[in-house]
C-alpha cells in the first residue's frame, strides 16, 4: 500500500502545530544563563550601605584609639574595631543577597568570600607575631595592605569599583609602613574610615544598598 501522502496546506498546518525547533530553545537558554550571570556578576561582597557604617564605625575607634595610653589599649581598640566591622559585613550582605534573592554563599558570593578570607586569617597571625615582637608601628601598614589584597582578589567577581577600592586600601598601606609612627592611627582612621565612606557611597548609588 501506498503511504499517505499530505497536501501541502495540511503539512504546513501540521508544521505551525510543532514545538520550537530545538536552536530555538537552546537560544532561549543561552539567554537565561546570560542574564543570570550579568545579575550575578553585579552583585557586591559588602554592600554600599554596609561601608557606610563600617566606616564610621572606624572613625570612632581612631579617636577612642587615639585617646590610649599604652600601645596595647590601642590594639584592643582597632582589634574590638575589626570584629564589630565583621558583624555588620555579614549581616549586610545577607542583608543584600536576601534583597536580591541570591545565596549568600554561592556563585560570586562565595568566590568573594574565599577570596578575601585568606589575607584576613595572614593579617591576624602577624598582628599577633609583630606585637609580640614590638613592631606594633608596622601593623597599621600591613593591615592595610593584606586588607587592600584581599578586596582586590575577591573584586574580581564583582563590580569594577570594589578592585579599585582595593588597590587605593594597597597604595595607602604601602605609604604606611615607611610613614612616622605617629601617623599610624590617622593613616587607618582614613583607610577604613574615609576609603570605606567614599567607596560605600558610590557603591550605594550605582548597585544598590
Amino acid at each position: 500500500m501506498a503511504p499517505i501522502q499530505l497536501a501541502p496546506a495540511a503539512q504546513s498546518h501540521k508544521e505551525q502545530n510543532e514545538p520550537p525547533a530545538l536552536h530555538e530553545r537552546a537560544m532561549d537558554n543561552l539567554r537565561y544563563i546570560r542574564e543570570t550571570m550579568e545579575r550575578a556578576s553585579s552583585f557586591t561582597g559588602v554592600p554600599g550601605l554596609g561601608q557606610v557604617a563600617i566606616g564610621l564605625t572606624a572613625l570612632g575607634a581612631a579617636w577612642l584609639a587615639a585617646q590610649q595610653a599604652t600601645v596595647k589599649a590601642w590594639l584592643a581598640i582597632w582589634i574590638v574595631e575589626a570584629m564589630f566591622s565583621l558583624l555588620i559585613a555579614g549581616w549586610s550582605m545577607d542583608r543584600k543577597a536576601r534583597a536580591a534573592h541570591m545565596p549568600l554563599f554561592s556563585g560570586p558570593g562565595r568566590k568573594v568570600a574565599f577570596s578575601l578570607s585568606p589575607p584576613l586569617f595572614a593579617g591576624a597571625l602577624l598582628t599577633a607575631v609583630l606585637f609580640r615582637a614590638g613592631l606594633t608601628n608596622a601593623i597599621p601598614g600591613m593591615w592595610l595592605l593584606l586588607y587592600g589584597t584581599g578586596v582586590i582578589t575577591g573584586g574580581m567577581f564583582s563590580v569594577r569599583v570594589v578592585p579599585v577600592m582595593g588597590l587605593c586600601f594597597m597604595t595607602l598601606g604601602a605609604v604606611a609602613l615607611v610613614a612616622p609612627a605617629f601617623l599610624a592611627n590617622w593613616f587607618l582612621a582614613f583607610g577604613f574610615g574615609i576609603l570605606h565612606i567614599v567607596f560605600g557611597v558610590i557603591i550605594a548609588r550605582r548597585y544598590g544598598g
